[in-house]
C-alpha cells in the first residue's frame, strides 16, 4: 500500500485482536461497519465496470474522491491529495490514455482543472449530471 499522505500506521499481532474486542466491544462494531462500507464499495465499483462506459466510470471515481477526500475553494473542489491520471485509470479499469482524453475534454468544458498530480472540480453540479446521464451498456 502506498498512502497518499503523510500517515501513522498502528498494528499488532492477530492473536491480540479477541482480547481488544473483549475489553472494548465498540471496537468490534465499528471494524463491522468498516468492513461493510468497504464491501459495500467493491460491489458499486464492480457494477461500475461492468455495465458504464468509461467516461462515466472516470466522472463517478473523480466525484467520490471530490466528496470523500475534497476541500472546497473559491473556484471548486481540490482533491486534496496527489492524484495522478495514471491513478484514476487503474481505479476505473482503463488506460492513461483514456483519461487524459476525458480530462481534455472535461477541461475545454470547464468541469475539471488539472495539473501535475493535481485535480481542481470546477463544477461538481455537471460532473454528476454527466455521470447520471451517460447510457450504460447491456
Amino acid at each position: 500500500a502506498l498512502a497518499a499522505a503523510e500517515s501513522i500506521v498502528l498494528s499488532w499481532p492477530t492473536e491480540m485482536w479477541p482480547k481488544f474486542v473483549e475489553r472494548n466491544p465498540r471496537l468490534a462494531v465499528s471494524a463491522m461497519e468498516t468492513i461493510g462500507q468497504r464491501l459495500e464499495e467493491a460491489h458499486v465499483r464492480i457494477r461500475e465496470m461492468s455495465t458504464q462506459e468509461v467516461e462515466k466510470r472516470v466522472a463517478h471515481t473523480v466525484l467520490r474522491l471530490a466528496q470523500k477526500a475534497g476541500r472546497s475553494e473559491a473556484s471548486g473542489i481540490r482533491i486534496d491529495f496527489p492524484i495522478s491520471r495514471q491513478d484514476i485509470a487503474e481505479m476505473t479499469g482503463t488506460t492513461i490514455h483514456t483519461v487524459s482524453r476525458i480530462f481534455s475534454a472535461w477541461e475545454s468544458r470547464g468541469l475539471i482543472e488539472g495539473g501535475r498530480q493535481k485535480l481542481l472540480v470546477r463544477d461538481m453540479i455537471e460532473l454528476a449530471s454527466l455521470a447520471n446521464s451517460l447510457p450504460e451498456r447491456r
